[in-house]
């Protein structure tokens, strides 16, 4: 989140979020049963799941572009990235991937986009090399530029977002890619209860309104950072954690029952956008997400409840539940983030909303691995989803084992694991050859896992045959996917 965003934010959820129940009542007879972080799940990830990720590059470590983009296709069921600006390098590795990608321009340019002169400059620059190459599907015109309390910006924003639009209708690419701009909760007056909600004074009808009359015609979204994490305490934590058995809250204006934060920050987003008479424009959540590490005042700052949050989170976005004031429906939802980046200013929280290390290694699994890599998690001892990857693989037999490599298991000892099994002669080391169905990905751990697992297989199935000097590990999970199959 931006600095000055995180500081608005903060200011308006303790005053008015649902963490103080206000004029909620509590009840204790209605709950609706989320599985938390110990139940073993199935997360039915459709071919085009409702989730994605924010790839942010504030840190001195993070892997090269292309080697993100190929693992997020080869060892995630991610379809989508929102960047934060546009990297040429990353929008390059992107391409022929498939992955929906929405890209950022810098709030100081935002003034300079009001001139369609240099708004088409700007698109032949930044997106136009790119496409169709590169799934480009939304242009963002800022970040939290509300939230700023610049005039010049806040001026500028519509203005500089109808000119981006012409500019892409100008370039034939106005019904591919659209235009929007991520919102913090902090664009809200009120927010307690969600029937309640409405847009700040002033913001509301001179840009809010305009704005999104402009997303109604251009059939664009509007996105807002939702973030219950900044907005609980010890005594709402099960609440925004989506927990079972939390006691929720009723809204005394509407008589809705609210299970989770998340819902009702969204709702008081919907009643706001509603009281200006914009019912029907889709909201998509551009950030959320909770960090695995923080200060000693923070609460739930740990990779378990971390898991908790962005596992219930993507069971929910995808259910078609909705929320209370949207029923029947899934949301767009951008978690917040894909890595650990440790240049980030601020608290340490800050520094600790990845899902992966700079390194690729899961802080934990959040049901957005493939079977092979989950098998990799720290803790993988506690039951994490499984979700259904693009390309399903087959159902193993009943009671099926496979060998793969341990958690930590070096890259050195792997290598060897592979040299020995693929020396030995009578083993069949083709799929994993160049041009064969298991060569991608080209990772020492991947070869291995094929290669202990053939071995594995072929050698008797006994628990003495995945040993390896103690880099294997026997898992009922089926690492399949796509043309490579375990067997």
């Amino acid at each position: 989140m931006a600095g000055a965003g995180l500081l608005l934010f903060l200011a308006v959820v303790l005053l008015t979020s649902i963490c103080s129940v206000g004029n909620f009542q509590i009840v204790s007879d209605i709950v609706i049963p989320i599985p938390n972080a110990q139940n073993k799940l199935s997360l039915m990830w459709v071919e085009h799941n409702s989730v994605g990720v924010n790839y942010g590059t504030v840190a001195s470590n993070l892997p090269p572009p292309d080697r993100v983009a190929r693992f997020l296709i080869e060892s995630t069921v991610i379809g989508r990235v929102r960047l934060f600006d546009t990297n040429p390098d990353i929008l390059k590795s992107f391409a022929q991937t498939g992955i929906e990608v929405s890209v950022t321009v810098p709030n100081n340019l935002i003034p300079r986009l009001t001139n369609l002169t240099y708004a088409q400059q700007w698109l032949r620059d930044n997106i136009q090399p790119y496409v169709p190459g590169t799934n480009i599907i939304r242009i963002l015109v800022g970040n939290e530029v509300l939230s700023t309390a610049s005039r010049q910006l806040i001026g500028s924003l519509v203005p500089a977002m109808q000119t981006l639009h012409a500019a892409l209708v100008d370039a034939s690419l106005d019904s591919q890619i659209k235009i929007s701009t991520p919102h913090s909760l902090g664009i809200l007056a009120s927010s307690t209860p969600p029937g309640a909600g409405k847009f700040r004074q002033g913001y509301d009808t001179h840009v809010l309104k305009p704005m999104i009359e402009f997303l109604q015609a251009t059939g664009s979204d509007f996105l807002v950072n939702p973030y219950p994490f900044f907005g609980c305490n010890s005594e709402t934590l099960d609440y925004a954690l989506f927990r079972p058995g939390n006691p929720g809250v009723i809204d005394d204006i509407t008589g809705l029952h609210y299970t989770n934060m998340l819902d009702a920050q969204l709702d008081a987003v919907y009643s706001a956008m509603r009281l200006l008479g914009f019912g029907d424009v889709n909201i998509v959540i551009g950030e959320t997400g909770w960090p695995s590490m923080g200060d000693s005042t923070q609460v739930g700052v740990d990779p378990d409840t971390a898991r908790e949050y962005n596992t219930n989170l993507i069971q929910h976005v995808n259910s078609g539940d909705g929320t209370p004031l949207m029923p029947n429906r899934t949301f767009e939802a951008y978690i917040f983030a894909l890595f650990n980046e440790d240049l980030k200013p601020g608290p340490t929280s800050e520094r600790n909303f990845g899902l992966f290390q700079p390194d690729m290694t899961p802080v934990y699994d959040a049901g957005i691995l493939r079977p092979l890599d989950r098998a990799s998690v720290p803790g993988g001892s506690n039951p994490a989803p499984e979700p259904v990857s693009r390309i399903p693989p087959p159902q193993p037999e009943s009671g099926k084992r496979f060998c793969l490599p341990m958690t930590g298991a070096s890259p050195d000892s792997l290598q060897r694991n592979i040299d020995y099994v693929c020396g030995l002669g009578w083993v069949n080391c083709g799929p994993i050859k160049e041009g064969g169905a298991c060569f991608e990905p080209d990772t020492v751990r991947a070869h291995a896992a094929y290669a202990m697992n053939v071995y594995y297989q072929t050698s008797g199935k006994n628990n003495y045959d995945c040993d390896f000097e103690g880099t294997g590990s026997i898992s009922n999970v089926d690492p399949s996917y796509a043309r490579c199959r375990y067997y």
